[in-house]
């Protein structure tokens, strides 16, 4: 199962993107999934391909690694992966690195693991060794890789030390997720020389990834709140350029590095401009689901949406979908549901919200919906959508639907 990426742009230059013209777009994506049951997600060929072309312009020759929780299907990975300009995949559990190690040569896995019988798998086999790094921010971490299979009995685990690029502003106090307790460059310098100087590893990379900067948009409704956020990652970038240097600087005189990691789909540009940088990660931008809508710096096609079925007509101005809880991780707000978009105009029942089994929607456009219809909707986060089904159906630039290409979940995997 293949899906092929290459070819020439599929949108001239002057003219205007089909995402551009809701009718014409989600229409089209209704008229080439309408034989396939609800719950039906599909993929957008075309917007996907520009999607891609988007990140290699932004990331200015700088290599990009796939981040494949935002993406959750081999098949795509594969096809981004073979077009120039992004190399390699950042996972996000051993087990599921070890898999992707079948077919893909280079993979990180982005956070710690404690998943003792995955490690002993990598420990066991010299090729997987070879293609798989795993991610520590203490020794801890070298402990537990230790305790699932000892130095002497395994072959030498490759490691990217995780490097926290959070804000620490005296104002507002903590900006930015709660990952790595490796915070100055002398604690990573230390961490690096543990790790070299213990048998059984090998210090390969160093991943920072500033979410506060790569996770946030900056183009709030309320302007004051809009204006707070640039200047937060205007001083927080600052700050970060040579706070991440300085660490990098220090880590090289322990050892070599084969990369560098930084960044994601909100800050390419940022993070590709220092000269510390060798990659950057980015992996929701191929989708574009509607959080990263917020961002003035650059715009996603939202290549992947799904439609669920009118199944009841409660009042002439209401529409209830079947299913529809597709809520996103992160903080619980408004936000985190997925975004109705065609027909447009509908909105959520406020004390119902996006249900489990039922999802009433309600507006003007409900009362031209009949049972048997189908609303589109985007989900907030990019990759997951694919656990709620087994298959995405891509359309391509004709408007015609190809054979469904599998999800994770399709290929009987669910790690996490």
């Amino acid at each position: 199962m293949t899906l092929d990426l290459s070819g020439a742009d599929v949108v001239a230059a002057a003219s205007r993107a089909p995402w551009e013209d809701p009718n014409r777009y989600w229409g089209g994506l209704d008229a080439a999934t309408r034989d396939r049951p609800a719950p039906v997600v599909a993929l957008s060929t075309p917007a996907l391909r520009r999607n891609a072309g988007d990140l290699l312009r932004r990331a200015g020759g700088i290599p990009i690694r796939v981040a494949s929780k935002s993406v959750r299907s081999r098949t795509v990975l594969e096809a981004v992966l073979a077009l120039p300009g992004f190399n390699g995949v950042l996972a996000y559990t051993v087990a599921e690195a070890l898999w992707l190690a079948d077919t893909i040569d280079d993979v990180v896995v982005a956070y710690p693991s404690a998943d003792r019988a995955a490690l002993r798998q990598l420990g066991e086999s010299a090729e997987l060794a070879e293609r798989v790094t795993v991610m520590v921010d203490s020794e801890e971490h070298l402990d537990v890789i230790d305790a699932a299979l000892a130095p002497g009995s395994r072959v030498p685990i490759r490691v990217c030390l995780d490097f926290d690029v959070s804000w620490r502003s005296r104002a507002l106090g903590h900006i930015g997720v709660r990952r790595s307790p490796v915070h100055s460059p002398e604690a990573l310098r230390d961490l690096a020389s543990r790790v070299t100087a213990r048998p059984g590893f090998r210090l390969v990379g160093v991943m920072a990834y500033e979410a506060q900067i790569a996770g946030v948009g900056d183009r709030a409704a309320n302007p004051a709140e809009a204006a707070l956020l640039r200047t937060m990652q205007r001083v927080s970038g600052a700050e970060l350029a040579d706070r991440r240097g300085a660490a990098i600087a220090a880590v090289r005189d322990v050892g070599d590095l084969e990369f560098v990691n930084g960044g994601g789909t909100g800050s390419i540009e940022r993070t590709a401009a220092e000269a510390a940088i060798t990659e950057v990660a980015a992996g929701s931008g191929l989708y574009g689901p509607h959080l990263f809508d917020g961002y003035r710096a650059f715009t996603v096609a939202p290549a992947l949406g799904f439609a669920l079925d009118v199944v009841r007509k409660p009042t002439p101005d209401r529409a209830t979908l079947l299913g529809g809880g597709w809520i996103a991780s992160g903080p619980a707000a408004p936000d985190r549901l997925p975004m109705p978009v065609w027909p447009a105009g509908l909105s959520y029942e406020p004390r119902e919200g996006a249900g489990e089994v039922q999802t009433p929607l309600r507006g003007a456009t409900a009362r031209a919906l009949h049972v048997g219809d189908r609303v589109w909707l985007r989900h907030t986060k990019a990759g997951e959508p694919l656990e709620h089904t087994a298959e995405v159906v891509p359309v391509g630039p004709d408007g015609s639907a190809g054979d469904p290409i599998l999800s994770y979940r399709g290929e009987g995997k669910c790690f996490l």
